[in-house]
């Protein structure tokens, strides 16, 4: 694999990482809802109507990265600001903080009121089965997560970086994502993450660690029309 792979994340972690999962119909292919409102498509000539709709029902929207095929009638694509995409070759430095721990199906309660609160859309019931998933916990409570998502098998992404307003300004997202990416570069993988350029306080913590910007990718939302 090469970084290439990553202009069409959400196609090629389908095809990889998470192909026992997909749904998949040709040169398209999704997650089930449970997991994630994501799509991905090979190219940006993929038929719609042939390809796409068996995937998607009525009413139903999704999530593309990267690659968008050209939308038929009885269709809505939505283009949103493409995403900071960013990556790291190197390992960081894990500041000193609380015990990070690994999460499992008994913190999933908590997991998914975290996410809720601060992370809402595209974390699901079953997004914690998409990859590992860590914590620190304070005063009895779920103070930040992070987790894998998407990958290949040379790159992994991290996700779901976030931290209760509870807990903000400690430092737990810098801890939690500089210890997951050492993690993943021992594991023979590079670590990589999206993130919006709307979301200064995040993304100037990512460069300020040592992830630099990649590359722009684009972000839509495809929804198929009800009757």
């Amino acid at each position: 694999m090469t970084e290439h792979d990553l202009d069409n994340p959400f196609w090629n972690s389908l095809c990889t990482r998470h192909r026992a999962i997909a749904l998949r119909n040709g040169d398209a292919a999704c997650y089930p809802a449970p997991f994630a409102p994501f799509l991905g498509v090979a190219h940006a000539g993929v038929d719609v109507d042939d390809t796409v709709a068996p995937l998607v029902a009525p009413g139903e929207s999704v999530y593309l990265i990267g690659v968008v095929p050209s939308v038929p009638a009885g269709w809505k694509l939505e283009a949103y600001r493409p995403l900071a995409q960013m990556i790291s070759h190197d390992p960081l430095e894990v500041i000193d903080g609380p015990e990070i721990i690994p999460l499992s199906e008994a913190h999933r309660a908590d997991v998914l009121a975290l996410t809720a609160l601060v992370y809402p859309h595209y974390f699901r019931e079953r997004t914690m089965e998409m990859g590992r998933y860590f914590g620190i916990y304070q005063e009895e409570r779920l103070a930040a997560i992070i987790g894998e998502r998407l990958g290949t098998d040379a790159y992994t992404e991290m996700s779901a970086i976030c931290t209760h307003p509870d807990f903000l300004g400690r430092g737990y997202a810098r801890r939690l994502t500089a210890m997951l990416t050492n993690d993943t570069l021992e594991r023979g993988r590079i670590p990589f993450l999206h993130v919006s350029h709307e979301n200064t306080r995040a993304k100037q913590l990512y460069e300020q660690i040592g992830f630099r910007h990649r590359r722009d990718v684009g972000f839509w939302s495809l929804t198929r029309l009800a009757g």
